[in-house]
């Protein structure tokens, strides 16, 4: 039997086999923990990681979705600034739903394309 850890690696291999960040279409990458949330928009080829925006500057006074719903508003402006409109979604071996999700609905009603 694996660990939800040890499922969600395997999902995450799988996925990055598949998924690459191009310099015209970055990855948009998200990592949750337990109290915090993650999104990076990363260039591949360069290796190199064009925008970062996290919680851990947002006060904790909502729920955690509308604080991952902030960091995905957060995360589309600062790729727009950075001069990216379109990315690839990579949901880092998590189940789309959840903080994922409103995360990924937020960074498309704030303007990025996926």
């Amino acid at each position: 039997m694996t660990t939800k850890e040890e499922r969600r690696k395997k999902i995450k291999q799988r996925v990055r086999s598949k998924i690459v960040g191009t310099t015209e279409r970055p990855r948009l990458t998200v990592f949750r923990s337990n109290k915090q949330i993650y999104a990076q928009i990363i260039d591949d080829t360069k290796g190199a990681t064009i925008a970062a925006v996290s919680s851990l500057k947002i006060e904790k006074t909502e729920a955690k979705k509308a604080i991952a719903a902030k960091v995905g508003e957060q995360i589309a402006i600062s790729a727009i600034e950075a001069g990216v409109q379109t990315v690839v979604f990579d949901r880092n071996g998590y189940l789309y739903h959840g903080r994922i999700k409103e995360l990924a609905d937020a960074a498309r009603n704030g303007g990025l394309k996926f």
